[in-house]
């Protein structure tokens, strides 16, 4: 999961970055779950991307022996 922020900057929350199917710029951050559901976040779609690249690394490193 990875950290995100509410666009009001008030709070944090977790996304399954395995539920994101689009993420869109316009110009605030829309990330579309494949549930439909939408969240707008501050960060930019680079800046989750790399999350999630980064989450993914994490998890090939805790399961590679």
């Amino acid at each position: 999961m990875i950290l995100v922020t509410r666009l009001n900057k008030a709070s944090q929350f977790y996304v399954n970055e395995n539920l994101i199917e689009f993420l869109e710029e316009t110009p605030d951050t829309i990330i579309t779950l494949n549930t439909g559901k939408k969240v707008t976040v501050s960060e930019s779609a680079i800046e989750i991307v790399e999350k999630i690249r980064e989450e993914q690394i994490r998890i090939r490193r805790a399961t590679t022996f």
